[in-house]
């Protein structure tokens, strides 16, 4: 399934890629059945929205480059970053919110070639990081104008600067 949105080199998106937004929405749906019966995370997510997996699988299906259900059913990339805050998240949650992503992605079938589990793994270190980041104390609620981040083939730029 294209979701017509191709880079102009004719380079699909990641969206595109692994099969458009109802891939991404089965990754989400069996990562999240893998975390109801996780002792590390299960607690963490125990009482989340009976659509929290559609949600998430909003927000990845935009910063993959399909389209902007997100952003269009409402959501922000300020408001992600809000869920997060006061979490404090550790390493090894993390860690495991990771692994278990990427076994969900095996048994659901993703794509496999290198370039696009790079992509997959390199997105989710970053959102992992940056979740357990904004999840310490002190850090400041994000402005409302923060920006929607976009995940392609390549890495994101240069160093965090918090």
């Amino acid at each position: 399934m294209s979701t017509g949105s191709e880079t102009a080199a004719g380079t699909p998106t990641l969206c595109d890629w692994v099969g458009g937004p109802a891939a991404i929405a089965a990754l989400t749906a069996r990562f999240y059945e893998k975390v109801d019966g996780d002792p590390l995370l299960g607690p963490l997510f125990a009482d989340k929205a009976p659509d929290h997996a559609a949600h998430v699988a909003a927000f990845i299906t935009e910063v993959f480059g399909g389209g902007r259900p997100y952003s269009d059913g409402g959501g922000s990339h300020a408001g992600m970053i809000r869920h997060h805050l006061g979490r404090h998240l550790t390493e090894a949650q993390r860690s495991r919110w990771l692994a278990l992503m990427l076994e969900a992605a095996n048994e659901i079938g993703m794509p496999d070639d290198p370039e696009f589990r790079s992509a997959l793994v390199g997105y989710l270190e970053w959102g992992t990081r940056i979740a357990v980041i904004n999840s310490q104390p002190g850090v400041a609620q994000p402005g409302v104008d923060a920006a929607m981040p976009r995940w392609d083939w390549g890495p994101p730029g240069g160093p965090y600067r918090g």
